[in-house]
């Protein structure tokens, strides 16, 4: 049967391949170790470049036959032949071979069988050097444009669950304390262990604010990874190994054919340069690294110890041995996989490291970083999906994060109170403190002192002390642009709206 994984051990037992059959195997006489064939080889990895390849390759034949090194009936011939190994491929039916080492030569070598002697002006001034550059600027083109649209989606749906949900207030917190609660909840005695989330918490925030705080991160890696395509799509095709082209085709109408915004101007360079590939495995880091903290935030709001919200059944998993369990397990992988794209990125740039100019052998290495399993593109596109899908099937439960606010976590806003009647803010933060104290001291809550307590600790204290205390004055007073005040909000919504 016709198979796409077709390697040296899947035939017939074969001879060694000999290395004359090599597109590169003039000056050899010699078998190749089998040891060798399979170390050298890459396509098992770069054989998903099978399109770009073929595309570039029938942009390439009608370049030459523009300045006379193929006619136009050759022409033709190599690209008919080319569209039906590219049929091939589509439909699952090309058949590897022993000496296939990577895409480049197993194409050649099809297209050969399909075409004739003709297959061998093909390659006629060009080298797999410039090719293999040429095919994965193309093929991560086209997988930069299909991630970006994924973010954008998920920036979408962060978007609306935040208009939806606007009004939903929640604590919000900073270095995560509420975890110091669950540790210390299991070590103290149970009085203590009841005051502990009162003091543990910062201050009150919108759940919508939170939301876009993730959709923001997201805007940027879409910025990022959109000014990378810029630098992605630059033709290297037409710099040879590493010293040019000989026989003056036209880049630029070349690059154009590709779709290829600019042509390289450094042949030494283009044929060698992978910057582009560390680039994105930099930024593909990044959008992982922003959704596992998205993830973790997710993971701990939706435990018993927070209830703030509940996963949908499609996203979570359950126990083999505790029949009561809801595991989050969409999130705890997402938060997982961060560690390989950033393990792919740090191996690659160590690869980079110690390379001397132009082409070197080590540069194959660049598509195991992108391409093999578990690929980076791949895998940090299923991570973007899956992680709309949890956003947008995700239930809130605007109860328990209200009945999680406590007055103690206004006691910034107690200070804003007194700066508002030219206390100044180190002052006030001080008697701020002061208040808590008195409050610990008289075993109630700030909200439960009287105004003669306020006013021993300062004169500047009045009855409207009591408006202090109520969460949406709190949330609200931070207007400013950027902040959880409702119309910052909503002038973030519209701001990421216009974005995209």
């Amino acid at each position: 049967m016709a198979t796409t994984n077709g390697s040296a051990a899947d035939g017939p037992a074969a001879k060694k391949p000999k290395a004359e059959t090599k597109l590169w195997g003039g000056r050899f006489t010699g078998a190749v170790d089998p040891l060798m064939e399979e170390f050298n080889a890459s396509i098992n990895v770069d054989r998903r470049m099978y399109r770009q390849d073929i595309v570039g390759s029938q942009a390439y034949a009608r370049a030459i036959a523009k300045v006379g090194l193929i006619t136009e009936d050759e022409r033709d011939a190599l690209i008919t032949g080319l569209d039906q190994v590219l049929a091939e491929w589509a439909n699952n039916q090309f058949v590897l071979q022993p000496n296939d080492e990577d895409i480049h030569t197993a194409n050649e070598r099809r297209l050969k069988e399909l075409a004739g002697p003709v297959a061998g002006k093909l390659h006629t001034g060009r080298s797999r050097n410039d090719q293999v550059a040429t095919d994965m600027r193309l093929w991560l083109r086209d997988e930069l444009t299909e991630l970006i649209d994924l973010l954008k989606a998920f920036v979408a749906s962060s978007i609306e669950r935040a208009a939806a949900d606007i009004d939903v207030l929640m604590p919000g917190y900073t270095h995560l304390q509420a975890s110091a609660f669950t540790l210390l909840y299991h070590s103290t005695p149970t009085p203590c262990a009841r005051l502990l989330p009162i003091f543990l918490r910062a201050q009150p925030i919108r759940w919508s604010h939170w939301v876009l705080s993730h959709a923001w991160a997201m805007q940027r890696d879409i910025e990022r990874l959109t000014d990378l395509r810029k630098r992605v799509n630059v033709m290297p095709l037409g710099s040879g190994a590493l010293a040019g082209h000989p026989f003056g085709i036209d880049r630029q109408a070349l690059a154009q054919d590709l779709g290829f915004d600019a042509i390289s101007f450094n042949s030494l360079d283009a044929t060698s340069g992978r910057d582009f590939v560390a680039e994105f495995l930099f930024a593909a880091t990044m959008v992982n690294i922003h959704l596992s903290k998205w993830a973790e935030d997710l993971c701990n709001y939706s435990s018993k110890e927070f209830g703030f919200v509940q996963l949908s059944d499609a996203y979570s998993t359950g126990s083999s041995l505790m029949p009561q369990k809801k595991n989050p397990d969409s999130l705890e992988l997402i938060r997982g996989k961060a560690g390989t794209t950033f393990g792919s990125c740090a191996g690659f740039l160590m690869t980079l490291k110690g390379l001397p100019s132009t082409y070197n052998k080590d540069l194959q290495e660049d598509k195991s970083a992108m391409f093999q399993s578990p690929a980076v593109v791949s895998l940090t596109r299923s991570c973007v999906q899956i992680a709309t899908g949890v956003l947008s099937t995700l239930r809130i439960n605007p109860e328990q994060m209200r009945a999680a606010l406590s007055v103690d976590m206004l006691a910034t806003d107690l200070a804003y109170y007194l700066v508002r009647r030219q206390v100044p803010f180190r002052e006030a933060h001080g008697l701020s403190g002061q208040c808590v104290a008195r409050a610990e001291e008289k075993k109630c809550s700030l909200n439960e002192l009287t105004l003669e307590d306020f006013q021993a600790i300062h004169p500047k204290f009045e009855a409207d002390v009591s408006d202090v205390w109520k969460f949406e004055n709190s949330v609200d007073q931070y207007s400013a642009s950027g902040g959880t005040g409702r119309t910052a909000v909503l002038e973030q919504i519209e701001s990421l709206k216009a974005k995209l």
